[in-house]
């Protein structure tokens, strides 16, 4: 009778603890946006507050974010600050649908005339991949979204073919892929987290945490691959 009893409270409590890690992945929130990425004195676009309130510069003027996005990624050739740029100017993009349209179609551009380039541009081709593929986590895949219809991963693949050795581009693609393909996800983990035994820059973010201390690091976050149901909003 006893056994009888426990049966479903076990059950109930499984369900329980299943609910609540759906629960505390939905609140994670999308990776490409909700973490911000430490890029140390490098200069990106202004930012105030801490990552959660997801709210920059209040005094912010839109309607310069393309050519202050395109300034900045022109004067880096580190990923990771070309990561967190494009992180911080999705979220002022989102504010503005003009300025988030104009853009888009500026860095799109740009990484099509590198495609047919004798000598292109392994960051103009990063950049488009990494800006479509931020504004369809933070503003989903269809309505308002100019990217809607777009796919970054392509244009994510020829910049990592053109630059190889490139481990801060490993763990972007690591971070896009985490839905698949799986294969690919895995050899852009094991890249970036070798990687980051030499960079020490790579090395900070991949032992941050994603959002708090009591949070998974990212290196946790990558290694769990395609078993996680990133959060979209």
């Amino acid at each position: 009778m006893h056994s009888k009893l426990l049966r479903p409270m076990r059950g109930a409590l499984s369900t329980f603890i299943t609910l609540l890690a759906l629960v505390n992945l939905a609140v994670a929130g999308p990776p490409l946006i909700c973490h911000s990425f430490d890029i140390g004195n490098a200069k990106s676009l202004p930012w105030i507050g801490h990552d959660w309130k997801l709210s920059g510069g209040e005094n912010y003027d839109a309607r310069n974010l393309a050519n202050d996005t395109l300034d900045i990624l022109a004067g880096s050739k580190f990923a990771l600050v070309h990561m967190e740029t494009l992180r911080r100017a999705t979220l002022y993009a989102r504010k503005d649908p003009v300025a988030a349209k104009q853009l888009l179609l500026k860095i799109v551009a740009r990484a099509k005339s590198n495609e047919n380039s004798s000598t292109p541009d392994a960051f103009a081709l990063f950049d488009a991949a990494y800006l479509t593929e931020a504004y369809k986590q933070w503003m989903g895949e269809k309505g308002e979204n100019p990217a809607d219809g777009l796919d970054g991963y392509p244009w994510m693949k020829r910049a990592i073919e053109l630059r190889a050795n490139d481990p801060q581009m490993q763990f972007a693609a690591a971070l896009i892929t985490l839905r698949g393909p799986q294969d690919a996800h895995q050899d852009y983990t094991q890249k970036a987290l070798a990687g980051g035994k030499s960079d020490e820059l790579l090395a900070r973010n991949l032992a941050a945490h994603f959002l708090g201390a009591e949070s998974q690091t990212m290196t946790e976050l990558i290694l769990r691959g395609n078993a996680t149901k990133v959060a979209k909003r």
